[in-house]
């Protein structure tokens, strides 16, 4: 027991004698530049310079400064003290302080066969004892051919959404039903493969999110059960699908052996037609969705705004209908179970079913379901049912929202499922008819675009008809950066009310001295509402609105303004000087976030365009405010990305990076210093979702500068997967900067890999998270239908760009896009393709109802097979990006590219 004891002791002290020398080591390492003159310092953190020496070149070094030229290259030798080379916090890191191209590594990263190679740069870093020249290295490393994640992308086929379905999660979500402006929802969940809902199909009525809690439940939360077939068993069987593929009514179809079971069921009014609805008061909706803030004064108007928004004339309805067929060549049975309280057979409650109305009571008397079959009330709760071959039978239940007395039960009762069901099905239908009509040739991503529509409609709340509206973003309360897609795409496709009125949201609950913030303690919402008001009023236009609201647009900017001067402190010179601090999201992160910052100055920077038109002393002070806020951030960044250590890519090459805000030194997932942040199922939130790539998508860094492709590059090797992020990865605003560039394979590989993995694929409802979590979040699904709007259009600057990033196999032969009433930045906007390639060539029309026409259009149109034309008529024409260029846009023009 003794020699084991002092064998683990001495074991111990080696360990730690080793650890010791390794955290105290001096380090020599040299760093040579192939340009023939370079001035600068070095700076070390976690460590001390030792001596700064001249190994190639003329020059002179005074402390930790030096000045050296050449005939062609340039190298140091610099020795560390005192270094921590372990994995862990708070390694050292050398920073080259050079007037151009100043950069950052961790030593422990220095090594032979990897060498620290920027070739943007024209740099490498290499041990003392490597004495390769910068050709030598460049040359070794070159003759690797090894690639990027990028470059690997480009060089494989197109991903499509069938590809990418192969390798993605295939995940199910329950759905939500309702009428559109009314927080009254119904949500099911279904028996699906991947759900963990428990033995049977789950109606939850709602208020927004927040559980619907009754007297009768005891003020617990309502859900009720049902199920048909025979149970549970080894095999999956159900199938779903929105009717028409696109509208929000529910059709599944189960097949349990020989007997088959298509249901359907929608949401429609207990008396009234549904063009007839009233909707909820925005405000009283806000109270009952997730992450709600008010004022004080808010809180005194829901006192009285809540009781009348509560006490409806009439209830919303679940309608569903079974129709239940033997498929077989015998007679079989079926079995189904209409509503009761609870969520599995051993939920007690209160309630009765009654054989000869076929209603569903709680003890106080009120009706939760009435019952049919055939037309007939339901003789049982729980039904088993002979049917002959090919023989049907129907099931009919109806669900208002919250019991009713026995006397509209009657009146239920006598309602007719087939009326009810065209009066849905019209409405919906209806409301496409008034949007923008899009059409593209692939089925799924045609019925996404027109589902998705509706889905944000189903939950933008409020008083109909021209009420404030919540553009609410699945279970949570509207958030300026989260609703801002959704706003955007009412634009995008003609629903200027709803656009219009959703910004109404922000505005009216805006705080007195400007604030906008309604959800979680955000501090990013008044930057984030202001930059889509912009956008609003580029694609309309609309005078009368802006001059309305112009007040509350410059409380905001001088709100941010009186911020952003708070901070212009000397301590904070060069990181974060003239930038405001605050958390972005759900992380407690109260830092000089870049995030924060790029849509402070987005938002300032749109404002200012719509005052030009109303306001032009106004316009000049916030344009000059927004301009200086973009060069303060510009220099804190490229400070920070100067401090923040290289990375290496799958090139071979190493890459500057930049943290998410200005404190940090580096990205927050190398753990420089200590500290626990895992949050929402990934390492990756704050440097890939709330990070510096931002600023690109904020206009504070152009997409053509050399940090723009930086960004680029070390995000999509370090936080990608599939080429999209983590965990919640619309967040991530990389795709925006594929389409500007025109990366038509990166695009569409994060498209699909995207929505594949995050959206059901059946009803085309997405997940907040790739942890399932938070239903029907329509933050997700409109940034999925922005993308999709930027590969079909996109503007930049007096530029128009159509049919970017779309996918080769759109234009094979006989195959069409059609976009129809869409808006732009300069107006109404019609095109449409059509692909005759086995007559030769492909044609595209374009047809403007401009306000301002472009200087420039572009049309992408991409052979199916890669082919070159042999003639294009109507633009001249650039083969490296297969697009046609018409210079001088006049409002209409016509293509045609033949092959």
């Amino acid at each position: 027991m003794r020699t084991i004891f002092f064998a683990t002791v001495a074991a111990l002290l080696l360990f730690s004698t080793r650890q010791a020398l390794a955290q105290n080591k001096a380090v020599d390492i040299e760093v040579e530049w192939n340009r023939s003159s370079v001035k600068g310092s070095i700076g070390v953190n976690y460590g001390k310079i030792k001596e700064i020496r001249v190994l190639q070149g003329k020059g002179s070094v005074k402390g930790n400064a030096f000045e050296i030229k050449a005939d062609k290259a340039v190298r140091i030798k610099i020795k560390v003290e005192n270094t921590n080379l372990d994995p862990g916090p708070e390694p050292t890191v050398v920073s080259i302080k050079t007037a151009e191209h100043p950069f950052s590594f961790f030593v422990r990263d220095v090594n032979k066969n990897n060498p620290i190679y920027i070739p943007a740069y024209q740099v490498v870093v290499l041990p003392v004892q490597d004495n390769r020249k910068y050709d030598e290295v460049e040359k070794e490393i070159l003759m690797r051919k090894s690639r990027t994640k990028i470059q690997r992308i480009d060089e494989e086929m197109e991903t499509s959404f069938e590809s990418a379905s192969r390798e993605t999660r295939n995940m199910t979500v329950p759905i939500w039903l309702g009428t559109s402006r009314d927080m009254r929802i119904f949500e099911i969940s279904e028996s699906l493969p991947d759900a963990a809902i428990g033995e049977a199909n789950i109606i939850s009525p709602k208020r927004s999110s927040s559980p619907l809690r009754l007297e009768e439940t005891p003020n617990g939360n309502v859900n009720y059960l049902y199920t048909m077939g025979r149970g549970v068993g080894v095999r999956n069987t159900l199938h779903r699908r929105l009717e028409e593929g696109v509208l929000p009514i529910l059709n599944s179809t189960l097949k349990d052996d020989d007997v088959e079971y298509d249901a359907t069921a929608f949401v429609a009014l207990e008396k009234s037609p549904l063009q007839q609805q009233k909707g909820t008061d925005f405000l009283v909706a806000d109270q009952y969705s997730g992450g709600h803030m008010f004022t004080e004064g808010q809180l005194e108007q829901l006192k009285t705004r809540t009781p009348a928004a509560l006490n409806t004339a009439e209830e919303t309805v679940l309608f569903f209908r079974s129709v239940i067929t033997n498929r077989g060549a015998v007679p079989r049975y079926a079995w189904f179970k209409t509503p009761r309280p609870g969520t599995g057979w051993w939920t007690k409650s209160a309630y009765s079913f009654e054989d000869k109305t076929g209603f569903s009571l709680y003890g106080s008397g009120k009706v939760f379901c009435v019952s049919r079959l055939n037309g007939k009330p339901l003789p049982n709760e729980e039904l088993a049912l002979l049917l002959q071959p090919g023989e049907k039978a129907v099931v009919e239940f109806l669900i208002p929202h919250s019991p009713v007395s026995r006397e509209r039960a009657d009146a239920l009762a006598a309602l007719s499922y087939d009326q009810k069901f065209e009066e849905a099905k019209d409405f919906w239908l209806g409301k496409l008819h008034n949007a923008a009509q899009i059409e593209v040739p692939e089925r799924r991503i045609n019925e996404m675009i027109k589902a998705g529509l509706l889905h944000l409609d189903l939950i933008t709340y409020g008083n109909e008809p021209n009420g404030t509206l919540a553009p609410n973003i699945g279970v949570y309360s509207p958030i300026g950066t989260e609703s801002s897609p959704i706003i955007q795409f009412y634009a995008s496709v003609g629903r200027l009310e709803e656009a219009r009125r959703s910004l109404n949201y922000f505005l009216d609950k805006q705080h007195e001295d400007g604030f906008i913030q309604n959800f979680g303690g955000y501090m990013v919402e008044t930057g984030a509402a202001l930059w889509t008001m912009g956008e609003y009023f580029r694609y309309t236009h609309d005078m009368d609105w802006a001059k309305s609201v112009k007040d509350k647009l410059i409380k905001s900017c001088d709100f941010l303004i009186d911020w952003r001067n708070k901070n212009k402190k000397d301590e904070l010179k060069g990181r974060g000087y003239g930038m405001i601090a605050g958390k972005v999201a759900d992380p407690e992160d109260h830092f000089h976030q870049f995030m924060l910052n790029g849509y402070a100055y987005l938002g300032m920077s749109r404002i200012a365009e719509v005052l030009k038109a109303i306001d032009p002393v106004a316009h000049t002070r916030i344009l000059a405010e927004a301009k200086a806020w973009k060069e303060d951030i510009r220099t804190s960044f490229f400070n920070a990305m100067a401090l923040s250590p290289v990375v290496p890519l799958g090139d071979g090459t190493w890459c500057p990076t930049a943290p998410p805000w200005t404190e940090a030194e580096g990205l927050r997932a190398f753990y420089q210093k200590k500290g626990t942040f895992w949050s929402h199922g990934t390492f990756t939130v704050s440097d890939a979702m709330l990070g510096p790539m931002y600023l690109v998508f904020c206009e504070v860094i152009s997409p053509d500068e050399q940090a723009a492709k930086f960004l680029l590059d070390y995000h999509s090797e370090l936080f990608y997967q599939g080429n999209a992020a983590f965990s919640q990865p619309y967040y991530s605003r990389h795709n925006w900067l594929q389409a500007r560039l025109g990366m038509v394979k990166p695009f569409l590989n994060t498209y699909y890999y995207t929505v594949s993995a995050h959206a059901d694929r059946e009803t085309y409802t997405f997940w907040e998270h790739m942890y399932r979590v938070s239903p029907h979040k329509t933050h997700e699904e409109a940034w999925f239908l922005m993308e999709t709007r930027w590969m079909l259009y996109m503007e930049n600057g007096d530029t128009l760009s159509l049919f970017r990033t779309i996918p080769r196999k759109w234009m094979e032969d006989g195959k069409v896009i059609n976009i129809k009433n869409a808006r732009s930045y300069f107006g109404k906007l019609n095109v449409s393709a059509s692909s005759q390639i086995d007559k030769g060539f492909i044609e595209v029309k374009i047809d403007g109802d401009f306000f301002k026409n472009p200087q420039v259009v572009t049309v992408r149109v991409p052979h199916p097979e890669g082919k070159i034309p042999v003639r294009v008529e109507g633009g001249r024409y650039d083969a490296v990006t297969e697009t046609v260029i018409l210079d001088g846009f006049k409002g209409q023009g016509k293509i045609l590219v033949y092959f």
